[in-house]
This record gives structure tokens, sequence and C-alpha cells, in this order.
């Protein structure tokens, strides 16, 4: 076994990215404090071709040097936008035929690995501070809210790993499972 060259990666340009066919999945982040959770998003973003990343909130935008350490280079690739206040874009995604999860520890909240994605259905994923989570007022608009089972003591996981077990989980339901 030989580890690969990045040459061998047979990585997209920008460009190519920018026409790729896209994954229907949106990322809403609301109020992320750590620059370095948003970078690492945006990094998973480009990784799985996901449609566009919401920045709302306090969440703050590239370009941001502290962002880039940790998206090297993904926010030149994945489209975002700023909103101030993830309800409303909660409501404008819903008003265009997009399903609207909350990834939160809910009453009646589905977990992941029980998940069933709709064939040709986008989805949001709206995830939320690294404190308190997504707002109550997010929640109760949302289409319905899918939990990460969690075995330890813990109660939660880091934002961008949170992002990414449910992205990947996502991407190989809508690729492989259907």
């Amino acid at each position: 076994m030989r580890k690969l060259e990045n040459s061998e990666l047979e990585r997209k340009s920008i460009e190519a990215f920018k026409e790729a066919k896209k994954t229907p999945i949106i990322i809403v982040l609301d109020d992320i404090r750590s620059l370095h959770n948003i970078g690492s998003v945006f990094r998973t973003a480009d990784a799985f071709l996901i449609e566009k990343i919401y920045l709302c909130g306090i969440t703050a935008t590239p370009p941001n040097k502290e962002i880039h350490k940790t998206a090297l280079g993904a926010t030149e690739t994945v489209a975002w936008e700023h909103c101030a206040n993830v309800l409303k874009v909660i409501e404008n995604l819903k008003k265009e035929d997009v399903t609207v999860l909350a990834i939160e520890q809910v009453e009646s909240a589905i977990f992941l690995q029980d998940f069933k994605v709709e064939k040709d259905q986008k989805y949001a994923l709206v995830f939320g501070n690294e404190v308190f989570g997504v707002s109550q007022e997010a929640v109760a608009i949302c289409d319905g809210c899918i939990e990460i089972p969690q075995l330890g003591t813990k109660h939660s996981l880091n934002i961008s790993v949170s992002a990414g077990i449910v992205v990947w989980d996502l991407f190989q339901k809508m690729k492989w499972n259907l």
C-alpha cells in the first residue's frame, strides 16, 4: 500500500467545483462563535459538493484569516451568504420546498441512523451555537429534527464534528442507498 501524492487525487479546480452538480444539501450555521468551526464546516461542504452555506446571526464571514486556517480555500468554492436572522432563512427555504431539519436534541427527534432521505428532495441542516444549540424558535419552525446518538457521558459534539457526521450520513444515503 502506498500513500497517494496530492497530484494523484484528481481534485477539481475552483471553476470545475462551481460548475459541478451539487449535493442537494444546504447548511445553516446560526450564531457559531468559533472561527475554526466555521472553517471546518466550509471544508466539509467542499468535500461533499454541498450546495450552499448560510451564515446567520453572529457567525463570522469570509474573508477571515482564522476561518481560512481550517477552510484551506473552501470559502472560494462553496457558495455562502450571510443573513442576520436564521428564522427568515428557514422560512425562505421552506417556501422553496426545501425540507429544513434542526440538528438538535428535542422531543420526538429522529435518530440519524433512522432518518430516511427522499429521492429528489433538497435538505437544509440547521446547526446552532456551541453552547446553546439551535434556538427553540428555530426548532419550532423547522420541518423536523435529527439527533446524533451519543452513548458516553457528554451530551454534545463539537459543531464541526456534528456537521461532518450528519453531512456524510445524508450524502451516503443520497448517493448509495436510494
